[in-house]
């Protein structure tokens, strides 16, 4: 899940339902995504899903979420396309560039000092990070020891992030962002081209694995010295966050790293006085020793 969103408010246009009984058809409509499918979307931030879930009314052909609602419910097709609306799915490797390089020269130092790494790439979406996590930890000759986890909610985006291929007219975009990354080498040195497609090296996926992780329901399931979770919190109500950044918090090592998305802070956070700011405009944290 990976996108920046408006704070703006949806205006409703004529023929959609008034915002009131919308509201009210929202609560009813993710109380029965969770019981049917397990999936909670009940602490997720209403402006943002309103926003998807008209959109995929259209898609669904459905007047109501009443309609949509009662469609998956009782037809377990539809939910895995209804998913491609409720998790963003935008990305891009190497992502604001700075937020890379502060990695390369501010967090690489200190992972040099450990015998063996894991990273936590969290609601990795369509995997663009978790391979540029891989290529990176690769030019500072940190791969071979490090055990990279990408995880989203999204099974037929892990599917695409798994696959490590990508549509070769955003190769040209992912490389300029890689050389402002503070790049070692060219990013062509990482894949192949093949029918129109940049295909990713098969020997980095070796370092990933990719795995279906909600971060409003399931728990921490590995140390690690790093974290890399952007421009998913953005998505969540304050509890959520709270509770995403304490798993974050539960699973980083002593003075292990924390990244976030550039719109997301740690200041209003339960957890914020645990980590001191390593780049502070770019939003990488450290964890204070005995948090």
């Amino acid at each position: 899940m990976d996108a920046q969103v408006s704070a703006e408010e949806h205006e409703p246009s004529g023929d959609e339902v008034p915002d009131k009984t919308f509201d009210i058809e929202l609560r009813l409509f993710v109380e029965a995504v969770y019981l049917r499918y397990h999936y909670d979307f009940r602490a997720y931030a209403p402006s943002s899903l309103k926003r998807r879930l008209r959109a995929a009314l259209t898609q669904f052909g459905c007047r109501t979420l009443s309609q949509l609602q009662d469609r998956l419910l009782h037809d377990e097709t539809a939910f895995a396309p209804l998913l491609d609306y409720l998790t963003v799915q935008v990305s891009d490797m190497f992502r604001d560039p700075p937020y890379f390089k502060a990695l390369r020269e501010q967090v690489v130092p200190m992972l040099r000092t450990y015998p063996s790494l894991k990273v936590w790439v969290a609601g990795c979406s369509t995997g663009e990070e978790a391979w540029s996590m891989a290529i990176l930890l690769r030019e500072e000759g940190l791969l071979e020891r490090t055990l990279i986890y990408a995880t989203d909610i999204n099974a037929r985006a892990l599917q695409v992030a798994e696959a490590g291929v990508y549509a070769a007219d955003r190769v040209a975009g992912f490389t300029d962002n890689h050389r402002l990354s503070g790049a070692r080498a060219s990013l062509s040195e990482h894949y192949t081209a093949a029918y129109g497609n940049a295909v990713f090296d098969k020997r980095l996926k070796k370092h990933i694995v990719f795995s279906d992780h909600s971060l409003a329901t399931d728990s921490v399931f590995a140390e690690m010295q790093l974290v890399s979770c952007r421009n998913v919190l953005i998505y969540f109500n304050r509890a959520l966050q709270d509770r995403a950044i304490g798993l974050f918090r539960e699973a980083l090592c002593h003075q292990g790293f924390l990244g976030i998305g550039l719109k997301e802070s740690l200041r209003f956070s339960a957890h914020g006085e645990a980590f001191a700011e390593v780049a502070p405009t770019l939003r990488l944290f450290q964890k204070r020793g005995g948090a």
